[in-house]
Formats: structure tokens, C-alpha cells, sequence
């Protein structure tokens, strides 16, 4: 007599593109049923914001390297396009599934859509399981008496490292059971790459998304450029960060593997420890920024400080343009937008930097940076990139000072003494000395000519004069704080 066939489960895949410490395939796993992994790229499902341009990317090279990965072990990822929700429901139908596993993701959006989806495999008599998503401490642990989040990074770090380490991260499967294959979307179909005009080279040149790639990058830093960590970071002259932004955004690497890769790492060499506590409280602020959008899920719209809706900012679309091409005649600004443009990433100093220009130097709304950043980031994260915009506007959580305007001539001569950053993104002033490389305009006539550069043609004069900008961002935030 034939054996029964193994029962179905399937795995909604979604920020969370890889196989090691993966909750909800650890769960269909170990219920020895053969498992269907989905993923569902979901542009219509209310409050869910589409990726921009750089992201929509990276998720096209993760889910071919998950696909990889998935087929190495006998298994096959499935791709459907539509509300997610409804889409699932239908593969599990279709499927003849049993039982339905996905990782939270704990936003109200997000959430909205798997509550939706436990109601429709409920109706069809289908078992629906939640499993913990990623983050270090879950909203609900870390709540003030009032049952509110907390607005303030430090006392919230230090409730969320009393909480202890987090749980050990799970193992890959070795081996999936195979199931009947369903129809599946093409990652052509979904168009998520550039054509015409193919802007991604640059994407290419710098990047390997995938679980692999993620865990080599993390290997590499804690062998590497860990040491030092706590004060080379805010040097975008030098290799000193983890470079792991997007393998989080995406998931390919989950923050449970990097707390505790990096904790051993700290074990074994005691001399990195205020390297690694420093490192571990930067993914602190990533935890931060997401249980800031849990409480207030339209923070990229709204200012979390309502004060600040009265704030008088200005439209200038030329200044914008400007912003975005690196084109204001602050070297280092100017740098990192290029950089951004080029590779999908910016160094975090020049980030702020750059943001505090737009808001601060320009008066520009802080919501069209983050749409800017949203569009070209390969790390665009649905909590962080508007949380670390109302942070430097300082209409945010823990927010910075209102008289804080930074200075990117002072910044570029600390942390880029040497213009090397600089020079590698801004070729046409790279003749430059470093005396001038960070403010252009002070060179003489002869250094100019003999470096090439032709100010106000080859590069810009500066858009703005940095005292009369910071005079009038002192005083627009001064109506603010009066009132």
C-alpha cells in the first residue's frame, strides 16, 4: 500500500529573503510537510508603499539568489503579483495547503494585510501561523506605563538590552520536500530593473544582494573594519562601516545573526568590545526607527512633533534639483549625492549632512528628501528613512536641536581631511589642494586654472552663503519654538 502524501505548508516569504533564522520556514520544516515558498509582490494593498527605483532593484537580484538558494535544497519560489492577502489564499487553494506560515512584520499595514489573510485561510479551513519577525524586542516589551512607545533612543536601548540576548538564530533547512509545481510570475514579468534608460551600472558595480553575499559581508567586518568601528564610522573617506543596510532592508540577514555574530566576535577579541556595543546600538536605532512606525504608520507623512505643521518651509525647485544632482557647490554634499545617484547608498555622516542641507541650508520640507532617498536608496527601509528625516528637521523622535545646522565645509575638513572622498565622486575638482577641496571658491585664480576647474561652469558656485542660510533656518525654527 502506497505511502500518503506528506501534507502541504506553504511559507509567505516577505522583508525577509533568506533561509537561515527564518521562523516561519523553521515552522513548516519541522512539521515534515513538503513546503511552497511564495513571495508576493503586493503594490495595492491599502498603506503598503511601493519600492522606489533602487530597492525595486535589489529585490530583483534577492529573490533570483533566494530562488538559487531554494532550488539547491529541492525546493521552488514561487512568484505572484497582486494584494497580498487574496494572492496567498489563492496559492494555498491552489496547493492544497494545510497550513500557512509567515514572519510578522509589525506595522499596521503590514499587519492590516496578514490579519486579512488569516480571515480568508480561516473561511477555507486552512491553519494560519504568525511567526516573530525581525526585530531584537517586539513592540509590546518595550512600552512606557501608559502603554505608549517610547520617543527617546537611549532609555529605549537600555530597556531593550535589559530584555538579555536575543533568541539564537535558527538553522537553514538542509533539505526541502517537492511539491507539484504551480504557476509562478517571472521576475521579467514584474519589470523591476531599469532598461531604458539602464541606470543600474553603477548598482551592479557595488553590489552582491543575496543571504550569501550578506553573510560574507558581516564575516568580513567583524574580521576587518570592526576594529576601530566607534570612531572611523563617521570617516566616508575609509572602509570603516558594516555596509549590511540593505542586506537588513531586504532580510537577507536577520539582526538575531548579526547581534550574535558580533557578541562571539567581542568574546574572542576583548579589545572590540566598545567597537561592537557601538556597532550593536546602530542596529539599536534600526530597532528604534521600526517601533517608531509601529506606533505612527504614517511617519513618513505626517510630523511626529505637530508643532511643526505650522513650520515655514519654502518651494524652490531649482535648490531641489540642485540637491539631487549634487550640483550646490558644497563639495561634500555634492559628494554624497553623487555617491547616492552612482551606488544606491550614502555614507550615514554625509546622510546628515546632506539632509540637514536641504531642510536647514535650503528650507526644503524634510518629505521631499525622503521621497528623493526613498527612490534611490537600495536601503530605503519603510521606518528608518523617514524617521532619520524628521530627526535631522527636527520634528521627529529624539530629535536633533533646532540649532543645529550642519556646517559642510567643517564637516568635509573633519571627516574627509584629505578630500579623498570627495575627489572620488566630484572628478572635475579633484586637482584641487585639500585646503580648498571642501570650499572651491576660496582657491586662487591660478590654483583654479591650474586644477581645471572653471567655477559657476565646471562646478557650481555655491547655491547658498552658509551664515545667511543658517541665520534663516535659526530664525524660521525660532517661529516654531515660540509658538
Amino acid at each position: 500500500m502506497a505511502n500518503a502524501p506528506a501534507p502541504i505548508s506553504l511559507v509567505w516569504f516577505r522583508d525577509d529573503l533568506r533561509l537561515s533564522d527564518h521562523p516561519a520556514l523553521d515552522d513548516a520544516g519541522r512539521s515534515g510537510a513538503a513546503v511552497v515558498c511564495l513571495y508576493v509582490l503586493d503594490e495595492e494593498s491599502a498603506g503598503l508603499r511601493p519600492l522606489g527605483g533602487a530597492a525595486r532593484w535589489w529585490l530583483a537580484q534577492s529573490l533570483r539568489s533566494l530562488s538559487a538558494d531554494l532550488a539547491a535544497r529541492g525546493g521552488v519560489l514561487i512568484l505572484r503579483r497582486g494584494p497580498a492577502a487574496r494572492i496567498v489564499a489563492e496559492v494555498a487553494r491552489e496547493a492544497g495547503a494545510v497550513r500557512v506560515s509567515w514572519n510578522d512584520v509589525p506595522n499596521r499595514p503590514a499587519r492590516a494585510v496578514a490579519d486579512d489573510l488569516a480571515a480568508r485561510l480561516g473561511d477555507l479551513g486552512v491553519a494560519a501561523q504568525c511567526c516573530p519577525g525581525d526585530l531584537l524586542a517586539a513592540p509590546a516589551t518595550v512600552r512606557t506605563q501608559q502603554g505608549r512607545g517610547l520617543r527617546v533612543f537611549t532609555p529605549f536601548w537600555k530597556r531593550v538590552l535589559a530584555l538579555g540576548d536575543p533568541p539564537q538564530p535558527l538553522t537553514a533547512p538542509k533539505a526541502l520536500c517537492s511539491v507539484p509545481s504551480l504557476a509562478s510570475d517571472t521576475l521579467d514579468d514584474w519589470k523591476l530593473e531599469p532598461t531604458r534608460p539602464d541606470w543600474a551600472g553603477g548598482l551592479r558595480a557595488r553590489w552582491q544582494p543575496g543571504e550569501a553575499a550578506a553573510q560574507r559581508g558581516l564575516q568580513h567586518f567583524l574580521h576587518g573594519a570592526i576594529a576601530g568601528y566607534a570612531t572611523e564610522r563617521d570617516r566616508p573617506d575609509r572602509v570603516a562601516t558594516s555596509t549590511l543596510s540593505p542586506h537588513l532592508r531586504f532580510g537577507e540577514i536577520s539582526p538575531r545573526q548579526v547581534w550574535h555574530a558580533a557578541r562571539f566576535a567581542a568574546a574572542e577579541r576583548p579589545a572590540i568590545a566598545a567597537d561592537v556595543d557601538k556597532f550593536l546600538s546602530e542596529l539599536g536605532w534600526r530597532e528604534f526607527c521600526r517601533h517608531l512606525l509601529f506606533d505612527n504608520p504614517d511617519l513618513a507623512t505626517r510630523n511626529l512633533q505637530p508643532a511643526f505643521d505650522r513650520f515655514p518651509w519654502t518651494t524652490d525647485p531649482i535648490a531641489l534639483r540642485a540637491w539631487q544632482r549634487g550640483r550646490t557647490g558644497y563639495p561634500l554634499v555634492d559628494a554624497g549625492m553623487r555617491e547616492l545617484r552612482l551606488t544606491g547608498v550614502m555614507h550615514n555622516r554625509v546622510r546628515m549632512v546632506a539632509a540637514s542641507f536641504l531642510v536647514k541650508h535650503l528650507l526644503l520640507d524634510w518629505r521631499c528628501g525622503e521621497a528623493w532617498f526613498w527612490d534611490t536608496l537600495v536601503d530605503a527601509d519603510p521606518a528608518s528613512n523617514p524617521a532619520n528625516w524628521q530627526w535631522v528637521a527636527g520634528c521627529g523622535a529624539d530629535a536633533a536641536p533646532y540649532f543645529r545646522v550642519f556646517n559642510p565645509i567643517l564637516q568635509g575638513e573633519r571627516f574627509d581631511a584629505e578630500g579623498d572622498y570627495v575627489r572620488r565622486f566630484i572628478p572635475e575638482i579633484a586637482g584641487l589642494s585639500n585646503k580648498s577641496i571642501h570650499q572651491p571658491w576660496t582657491a586662487t585664480p591660478l590654483e583654479l586654472e591650474a586644477a581645471g576647474v572653471t567655477l559657476g561652469d565646471t562646478y557650481p558656485n555655491p547655491i547658498v552663503d552658509h551664515r545667511a542660510a543658517r541665520q534663516r533656518a535659526l530664525a524660521a525654527y525660532a517661529t516654531v519654538r515660540n509658538n
